[in-house]
């Protein structure tokens, strides 16, 4: 059983290039997931999350620049909360790298699960709609 599973019904925002995104911060979290469970070493854990910083920053470039193109209202909203969360996940990336920890918190997983799905579910599933009537599928 994964630590998050994907349901298009509820996370899907009608937009097929920000779904695949979405799909694959999944996949993402749950390898982190998986490797701390099977108590990979540090170096497995620290590549893993590295890959999810850098993806998760690629993929919030990604969606602003859809938001600039189509002068996406919210576009202010959704930066502020995607700083906010490149910044706590970039935060607990530096302080894995500066300590000897080969553990990955629970914390860190239970933030990354409940602040994905409820910002896919609520905030992103808004601008499914404005990005199709621009055009954007």
């Amino acid at each position: 059983m994964s630590f998050l599973d994907w349901k298009p019904e509820e996370y899907g925002v009608g937009v097929k290039e920000c779904d695949n995104q979405h799909q694959k911060l999944i996949k993402l979290i749950n390898e982190l997931y998986d490797a701390m469970i099977e108590k990979k070493t540090r170096e497995s854990l620290g590549k893993i999350l590295n890959e999810l910083v850098d993806y998760t920053v690629y993929h919030f470039s990604a969606e602003e620049d859809l938001f600039k193109i189509t002068y996406y209202p919210e576009a202010v909203v959704q930066k502020l909360e995607h700083e906010k969360f490149t910044k706590t996940v970039t935060d607990f990336k530096k302080k894995f790298e500066e300590t000897s920890t080969t553990l990955i918190s629970v914390e860190l997983l239970k933030f990354l699960k409940d602040w994905l799905l409820q910002h896919i579910s609520i905030v992103d599933k808004k601008y499914g709609p404005y990005l199709n009537s621009k055009g954007v599928f």
